[in-house]
């Protein structure tokens, strides 16, 4: 069935900023909109990047509309809200570990991303509920090769959408889309995530705690509000922490290197050869880049 729509789902991080500049350079057909669920709590850094895709996708005619089920910060720690979910790391009264179940995803980036689809599939207000028959959106992911076992194999499909990852279709990984952006000016393309979301690992906490303090301090004072579960519901038996450690922020071993980011040091050095030129450089007394000559 032909699309009545096409939507790019922007998450404003690596790979979804290079699926829309490639629809921009028009590598990919230009989709009707691109839609990005605020959960209001992002880094600065990460709106800063969002005006300025907005300014260049507003530019070739694609609308970046902005959408949000409320601030998640504040929802998490208020009495008052109805309980949603967060993966904090847990530790039980008995000394077992723990974790939550994530469901901040869901509400908070999929749910209103899907009604605003709806909205524009021509959804009756003021639910946005029920899509007229034959009414499709095609939704674009931008799930790298190196995330083939995040794409769902369609049992929480939606009639009203369909899912297409041109990535995928590409042939492109994470690194393929960071060294395409960063030939074309965009080499600063923050990770999409709340400040305080559980799943950073210690190279994002070190970047907070050392260059940006409030946003640091930000998510130190959450994590202490959520120690006993934060919003409505049973106070949480046991305690809730933002570090896999399960200690407060501001005492967890954030300085230990984890052997992924030790990975992900290691250099290639045919993309520094790419980009750089060889290390080695040219001698004024001759050249000695490359592999040896054979006589």
């Amino acid at each position: 069935m032909t699309p009545t729509m096409v939507a790019l789902s922007l998450g404003a991080g690596v790979q979804s900023t290079t699926l829309a500049l490639l629809a921009v350079e028009g590598v990919l057909p230009k989709p009707d909109v691109a839609i990005f669920a605020d959960t209001g709590w992002e880094p600065a850094a990460v709106y800063t990047h969002l005006d300025r895709l907005e300014a260049v996708l507003g530019g070739f005619g694609i609308p970046l509309l902005k959408v949000s089920n409320g601030n998640l910060r504040a929802d998490a720690i208020d009495p008052a809200h109805r309980y949603a979910s967060v993966p904090y790391f847990v530790r039980n009264p008995d000394g077992t570990d723990g974790m939550g179940r994530r469901q901040c995803t869901s509400e908070y980036k999929l749910s209103p991303i899907r009604r605003k689809a709806r909205e524009l599939l021509g959804a009756k207000p003021p639910d946005f509920r029920s899509v007229p028959r034959g009414r499709v959106c095609e939704q674009w992911v931008g799930f790298s090769t190196d995330e083939i076992g995040r794409v769902s194999d369609g049992r929480n499909a939606v009639r009203y959408l369909t899912t297409r990852y041109p990535l995928l279709e590409l042939g492109m990984s994470r690194k393929d889309c960071d060294r395409w952006l960063k030939a074309r000016g965009w080499a600063s393309v923050e990770k999409s995530a709340c400040i305080g979301c559980p799943f950073h690992g210690n190279r994002q906490w070190r970047e907070l705690r050392d260059n940006r303090p409030e946003e640091w301090a930000d998510a130190i004072a959450f994590d202490a509000a959520i120690r006993k579960g934060g919003s409505r519901g049973l106070p949480l038996n046991g305690e809730a922490f933002l570090h896999r450690s399960r200690r407060p922020l501001d005492q967890a071993p954030i300085d230990r290197v984890t052997r992924g980011e030790w990975t992900d040091r290691q250099v290639d050095l045919l993309d520094l050869i790419a980009e750089e030129g060889d290390p080695d450089g040219c001698s004024p007394y001759g050249c000695r880049s490359g592999l040896p000559v054979e006589a």
